[in-house]
This record gives structure tokens, sequence and C-alpha cells, in this order.
């Protein structure tokens, strides 16, 4: 069984200054597409056995610019819907709740085309993917690269773990770097986090 390579996508004028960036399908900045082809050397020479991206253009453009191709658009690997925050960064959002956690409290609703999710929901889209990559990987042995965003991301990485989806607030997660998980003794861990190469 192969690695899992999670590869959060390149910088966008969002992801820079904080804003929560949920289904709003904003393109990465001139910044995140030099963080997107600077990972191309990473995955060279690696046998990758399949490469999921979301369907939002700044996961789908990381994963072309890094030659990831061909890949699979999955909405499971869609971000999390942050519903009304969409938008909003948490000093925004902490002026009218000041403890408020995504983790915890969750979003209020959005629209009817983005109404929001709470962790047990991401999660739920999390294991997907996992299983997804599962077989993928069991078939030809070689990795399974999962190209998408923050908060998604760490939701997936605390259930490979075998932990709840809250505890994805645990894995902070850069813009434009690749973190493996993989196994050892037949245990899942974390192998690498927040690579640059």
């Amino acid at each position: 069984m192969g690695d899992l390579l999670l590869v959060r996508h390149g910088e966008t004028e969002w992801s820079a200054t904080g804003r929560h960036t949920g289904r709003t399908d904003i393109p990465l900045t001139p910044k995140g597409e030099h963080q997107a082809t600077t990972l191309a050397p990473y995955f060279a020479g690696r046998a990758v056995a399949v490469v999921l991206t979301s369907t939002l253009r700044r996961a789908a453009h990381t994963a072309e610019l890094a030659g990831l191709t061909p890949a699979v658009a999955d909405p499971d690997l869609c971000e999390w819907d942050y519903g009304a925050y969409e938008g909003l960064t948490t000093p925004d959002i902490r002026r009218t709740r000041p403890e408020w956690s995504l983790w915890t409290d969750g979003v209020p609703d959005g629209p009817p085309d983005h109404p929001g999710e709470n962790a047990a929901q991401v999660g739920a889209r999390a294991d997907r993917v996992l299983a997804r990559a599962a077989a993928a990987t069991h078939a030809s042995g070689g990795d399974a690269v999962l190209v998408a965003h923050a908060h998604v991301l760490r939701v997936l990485t605390a259930r490979y773990l075998g932990l709840p989806p809250e505890e994805g607030r645990l894995f902070l997660l850069e813009t434009g770097t690749v973190s493996r998980l993989s196994t050892e003794h037949s245990l899942p861990v974390v192998a690498g986090w927040n690579t640059r190469p």
C-alpha cells in the first residue's frame, strides 16, 4: 500500500488575508502559481496510483502546475462549506462571537447553494475520500495524491489517524505544501508535514 500525499493548493488572495474560502471559486495568485510549480520535483519519479482534486479551480490548477495529471475531480475534496461565514476572517467573526471556533461551534446557515457544514459532515466526506484512495493504493501499490484545501485536508488527516473530525484543529496546513500520511508497523502515522520541495 502506498502513502497518501496531501497537497494544499497555492496561495489565493483570500488565503493570504485569512478569509474563509469554502465554495467561492477564486484563482491562485502569482505567488500561488509559483508555489504550485515548485511542488513538481517532489512527485518526480514517484509511483502515483491516483490523483484526486477538489472541483474548485485553485486546487485543480495547483495539480496541473505541479504536473499531477491526469487528475480526477472529487466533490468530496471541496473545502468546508462555511455557510454565512464565507469570506469572513476569524477576527471578523469574533467581534460578535469572541470565543468562536470553527471546529466546535460550526457556522450559521448560508444561502441555499452554500448552506454550511459541521465537522461531522466534513468528516463523512473525508472518510469517503480515504476509502477511494485506499482502494487505488491497494490495487497498484502506488501513492494517492489528494489536492485540496486546508480544513478538509486537516479533517481528513484526523480521520486517517482514527481521530474525530474536530481534531483536525491540531494540524496547521500551509499553502503550497505537501504532507505525507503513511504507516509504521501497520499503524497510521504522519510521516511529513508542510513540506516544501
